[in-house]
Parts: structure tokens; C-alpha cells; sequence
């Protein structure tokens, strides 16, 4: 549906629609239609999650991560993505205390490898074990998504070194929420419709909400809730 939508929709005049030439001349390059629609909103999803962490105050693990999940349910689906995350922190968060239990002294970097070696084989574990899922089709995993869920738990188990467990578990929790908000907006056709048969529009009007979002510098939802009773007063 998408293939038909960019290649019957009129280009008009290249002088103010550039990028629909552009998008109609990749296309004939060999990209795909889902990829050129994932470029177009992946500057609205970073918005969208800025937007969140900026006036709502939700933290989650900065943009990047939150955006790049989001990819990850798109490519694998949220409950796989979930899950194998789910796999990947629980690994890393029970290696981890194990090499403290056994109190090895290593230094930050090569204990941080060691936890990635594990989290590395319960991610083979669990991809083998997923083959005997029929709903899961494993064959479609490509090692992009798996590195940036290995990331994630990277990242957590950075913060758990640094600060503590309950910081982590809540960073994490606000990362994955915020990943899938994003991939519900990813996924509605509404939306990729929209990005595709109106690409100027679409990254001119990200353009101005992000600089909209930026002038913001009042207190934060989650910061209102806290103080209600003082503003009260």
C-alpha cells in the first residue's frame, strides 16, 4: 500500500518538493518503502520523546536509546523485544551480583565485559529456544535489533554500578514505556501516510515543535504533581 501511495502521488514542482523527488529516486535505487517511512519519522519519534522527557519529566535513558527501541519492536515485535530484553537484564543484573558475591577485583571495563560474555549466551539460549515458538519468527531477527537490546542492558548495568538498583529498574521502566509510545505512533498507518505523501511538511513541522519544545523552561508535569501542595499555598 505504501509502494503504491509513493509511486502514484503527484511530485509537483521540484522547486518546492524536493524531497518527494528525492524519495521517489530512492526508491528506484533499491530502498525500501519501510525504510525511507522509518527515516522521515525517526525525527518525530526523537521529538516526540524529547517532548515527554522535557515537559512531562519522565528520564529513561536519553534519546537515542528510547528511539532505537522503538526500531527494535517495529523489526521484531514488542513482545519478543520485551522479552528478550527482559532475558538480557535479568542476566546481566544476576552476573553481576555474582561477581560480587565471588568478589573478584576487576576493573569497571573487563567486569563489564565479563557481564556482556554471559548476557551474550542467554541470548543465544534464547533466540534457540524462541525457534520452537511458532509464533515468533526467529529467521527475521537481524543482529542490529539484539545489539541494541545489549546496549540497553549495557546501560543498565552502569547505572546499577553507579547508583543503585531501584534507579536503574525505573530508568529502564521509563525507557521501555517511552519506546513503546513511540512504536505505536511508528506503526500507525495514519502517520506513515502522512510522512510519505508529505515529507517537507512533515520535517519542516518537526523542525519548528523542536525548537517550540526548546524555548519551554517551566516547571515539568511530574514536577507540578510533586509540588501541588506549595503551589496551593
Amino acid at each position: 500500500m505504501l509502494e503504491e501511495l509513493l509511486l502514484s502521488q503527484e511530485l509537483g514542482d521540484p522547486l518546492y518538493n524536493p524531497l518527494k523527488y528525492a524519495l521517489r529516486a530512492a526508491y528506484y535505487s533499491g530502498v525500501s518503502v519501510d525504510t525511507i517511512v522509518l527515516l522521515l519519522l525517526l525525527p518525530a519519534v526523537t521529538l516526540f520523546i524529547a517532548a515527554f522527557r522535557h515537559l512531562i519529566g519522565l528520564r529513561g535513558f536519553g534519546i537515542f536509546l528510547p528511539a532505537a527501541l522503538s526500531v527494535v519492536f517495529l523489526n521484531m515485535g514488542p513482545v519478543l523485544g520485551i522479552g528478550l530484553f527482559l532475558v538480557i537484564v535479568l542476566t546481566s543484573t544476576f552476573f553481576r551480583t555474582a561477581l560480587r558475591k565471588l568478589r573478584l577485583k576487576l576493573a569497571y571495563l573487563p567486569r563489564m565485559s565479563l557481564i556482556l560474555w554471559a548476557v551474550t549466551l542467554c541470548v543465544f539460549a534464547a533466540l534457540f529456544g524462541a525457534t520452537y515458538l511458532p509464533d515468533f519468527k526467529i529467521s527475521e531477527v537481524s543482529i542490529f535489533p539484539v545489539l541494541i537490546l545489549i546496549l540497553l542492558a549495557e546501560e543498565f548495568t552502569r547505572v546499577q554500578l553507579g547508583k543503585s538498583a531501584n534507579v536503574a529498574i525505573t530508568l529502564t521502566a521509563e525507557t521501555l514505556m517511552l519506546a513503546l509510545v513511540s512504536f505505536a505512533v511508528l506503526v500507525l498507518p495514519a502517520v506513515q501516510r502522512l510522512a510519505l505523501l508529505n515529507p517537507e511538511t512533515t520535517l519542516l513541522s518537526v523542525l519548528a515543535l523542536d525548537f517550540f519544545v526548546g524555548r519551554y523552561t517551566g516547571l515539568r508535569f511530574v514536577e507540578l504533581w510533586r509540588f501541588r501542595k506549595l503551589l496551593k499555598k
